[in-house]
């Protein structure tokens, strides 16, 4: 068995939690109110700020050429790609990029966010990738899953097909083989760290959807 098999398994349970959220149901059904979608897609753009950052940290600690050259990409395109979709929602939310800006991410996307930065800055390369895993796969398997029910709303369908593409599956494939081929070098303990923090960062993925279906603003 791959080790990303393993990590899938592991997470058998956050994952099935995050198919019946109901923001994604509402996604499919297009009963998710455009409030949450807007509130979602700006915490996201946020989001991919920083993890850009911890994409550029892990690139320049990744032990092969084509490691620096894939996670710099990435970093890259987090910022072009993607925020070129946000950008396309934005506009018809009414929203500028200096309303987007002056918007405090939220205490779930802080606390992720300042997780992934902390492993990307701190720990083993190989704890790193694992970590960073999360973001990809799951949004490549939520965007499949929910292509297969369609939607009925056409933003909520743009957004869908972006995560469910060919091109986007290309780009999971190229991390999950490079998390096998790390993992395959690494002893017991250090595979456990890796499932630790792929773990961690799923439970993430279910907090930032259920943070966005309930539009979360800091208590004080």
């Amino acid at each position: 068995m791959a080790f990303t098999e393993d990590l899938w398994t592991a997470i058998a349970p956050i994952y099935g939690a995050i198919l019946r959220h109901p923001f994604l149901s509402g996604l499919t059904d297009g009963s998710l109110p455009h409030e949450s979608f807007r509130f979602y897609a700006v915490q996201d753009a946020l989001y991919l700020r920083e993890f850009a950052r911890a994409l550029s940290l892990t690139a320049a600690r990744a032990p092969e050429d084509d490691w620096i050259i894939m996670f710099n990409e990435h970093a890259a395109s987090a910022l072009r790609v993607e925020r070129a979709l946000h950008e396309g929602f934005f506009r018809e939310f009414g929203l500028a990029p200096a309303d987007v800006a002056a918007t405090p991410p939220a205490p779930t996307n802080t606390a992720y966010t300042s997780y992934l930065l902390a492993v990307a800055y701190g720990a083993p390369y190989h704890e790193a990738i694992a970590a960073l895993l999360p973001c990809y796969w799951i949004y490549w398997e939520v965007g499949r899953a929910l292509e297969r029910a369609g939607s009925p709303d056409p933003l909520y369908a743009r957004w869908i097909a972006t995560y469910a593409s060919a091109e986007f599956g290309d780009i999971v494939r190229g991390v999950l083989d490079a998390t096998d081929r790390v993992a395959a070098a690494r002893t017991p303990a250090e595979r456990e760290a890796m499932r630790r923090h792929f773990v961690t960062t799923s439970r993430y993925e279910w907090m930032f959807w259920e943070m966005g279906h309930r539009r979360e603003a800091w208590p004080v």
